[in-house]
């Protein structure tokens, strides 16, 4: 079930108030039942996988906890990750590396053995996966209890708002707030109504208005040369960051109407001056969790300046591989762990190449943009192939028509054309905006007139300038 379907719609407003109006100790079952029927709505078959998986967790845990021989421990949780690990590389990479093998087995005359397995990828296990590896990685470092409520550790790994596309929760941070009672709240209810709006703005106003100049672009490259090819590249940076960070708003505004909190998963990323603070604000609760489960279990930059650089090459690299079964993801990964370690070896040399002001500021931001944006090539092109092409023809100018690439919108594509710069400026106004003020604390201090004229204006957008029916996208990340 997508947020932006109209079924959706219809499940938040039979689950919220049922939620307030049910007495506070079967809450957790009403959000678990909900949960499971959000997530099984398209395939009900994997709500048993889930709940396999669930128990599995959940067990080891407990065992983890109460068992005081360090050896025992250590085995049951290398255990439990792998079986995680192993039901993740199954339905996500088995065909993937089956593929790769078979191609490789090819060049030496070699039939592989092994048949291509027709599965659909369960939604957003990449997430729930490693929230349940890092609940369980906690309670083996003693840094958490386990939690001994199984309907509760249940709806933990399945709470809906976050369930497809994150933020991947911290235990620490999200399983106490289970025991809390959280009675309906008009201001919080405001507070996460308004960044549910502008989710859904960022969503399908700005991100799949984008997507049509994108898709016809990225999907016959071939057509393309020049500026169409370097414009359909920064629109994406922006289609993916709206579509991206419009699921989270709706994910943290749906939380916070039913009293929870989670975690911010982005924070400005596009005014970000190095590769490296760009991943401090995209996609926060990811890079965290590499941080804390990966890079720093290698070393961290505790150790030598070769082996910190190392590290951050497989921290890239495997993010690269966590976003999808395809090469084309692990180049992107491994280009922005390319990225770290000249940044990493500069500092480390003491080599500064811009002074320290405010307009060499514009140039680090200007120049990180470029670099994430180039590296965004890999991440959408559909093949290798394409990816050659557009690199090399990004500075081949042929006369092309800015526009063409807009001739299938919805509306004349002139019309297309400037709206969608009008946006991605009006976005980053607003980005701009937010590194000072929070958009819901600002128009919490508006005159009411002038504050509900902003709501009526941005509903009205999502309602009739929204892109909906042949237009409309899938969230990126529901494929991840």
């Amino acid at each position: 079930m997508s947020f932006i379907s109209p079924e959706y719609v219809l499940f938040f407003c039979i689950v919220i108030p049922i939620y307030f109006l049910l007495p506070y100790k079967w809450r957790w079952l009403w959000l678990l039942v909900a949960s499971y029927f959000f997530y099984g709505y398209a395939f009900p078959q994997y709500m048993i996988l889930m709940a396999i998986v669930t128990v599995l967790n959940y067990y080891a845990a407990l065992a983890i906890d109460r068992e005081q021989d360090e050896g025992t421990r250590k085995a049951v949780l290398i255990g439990r990750i792998a079986l995680d690990l192993a039901i993740l590389f199954f339905f996500k990479y088995f065909n993937f590396f089956s593929d790769t093998a078979a191609s490789i087995f090819g060049l030496f005359g070699q039939t592989y053995p092994l048949p291509h397995v027709n599965v659909i990828l369960p939604i957003g296990i990449s997430f729930h996966t490693f929230q349940a590896i890092g609940y369980i990685v906690e309670v083996y470092r003693r840094r958490i209890k386990p939690e001994t409520h199984l309907g509760i550790f249940a709806t933990f790994i399945i709470f809906f708002p976050q369930l497809v596309a994150g933020p991947i929760e911290r235990a620490k941070e999200m399983l106490p707030q289970f025991h809390q009672r959280f009675d309906f709240d008009e201001g919080r209810a405001v507070d996460g109504f308004r960044q549910i709006l502008w989710g859904f703005f960022k969503k399908v106003v700005i991100a799949d208005r984008l997507a049509i100049y994108v898709n016809n672009v990225y999907d016959s490259p071939q057509e393309h040369s020049g500026l169409v090819l370097i414009l359909a590249t920064v629109f994406f940076a922006f289609q993916i960051y709206c579509d991206f960070s419009g699921y989270s708003d709706i994910a943290l505004g749906t939380a916070r109407v039913l009293g929870f909190r989670l975690m911010t998963n982005f924070r400005q990323p596009y005014f970000a001056q190095s590769v490296r603070e760009f991943w401090r604000r995209w996609h926060i609760s990811l890079s965290t969790w590499f941080r804390d489960y990966l890079y720093i279990p290698l070393g961290g930059s505790r150790i030598t300046l070769s082996r910190t650089m190392i590290n951050l090459m497989i921290v890239f690299i495997a993010s690269g591989l966590w976003h999808g079964a395809n090469w084309t993801f692990v180049v992107w990964g491994a280009l922005h762990g390319l990225y770290a370690v000249i940044e990493t070896w500069f500092e480390a040399r003491g080599i500064r190449i811009f002074p320290s002001n405010r307009y060499s500021a514009v140039l680090k931001t200007l120049l990180t943009f470029s670099a994430v944006t180039f590296a965004w090539i890999f991440f959408r092109a559909n093949s290798f192939a394409d990816a050659g092409h557009i690199i090399s023809h990004l500075f081949v100018f042929n006369g092309e028509s800015l526009t063409a690439p807009f001739e299938g919108a919805l509306l004349p594509h002139h019309i297309e054309f400037a709206l969608s710069f009008a946006l991605i400026a009006l976005l980053m106004f607003v980005e701009r905006f937010e590194g000072r003020w929070t958009i819901s604390g600002a128009l919490a201090r508006t005159p009411a007139p002038l504050r509900w004229a902003v709501y009526y204006a941005a509903t009205a957008a999502v309602m009739f300038s929204g892109m909906y029916g042949t237009g409309a996208q899938q969230f990126i990340y529901f494929q991840f």
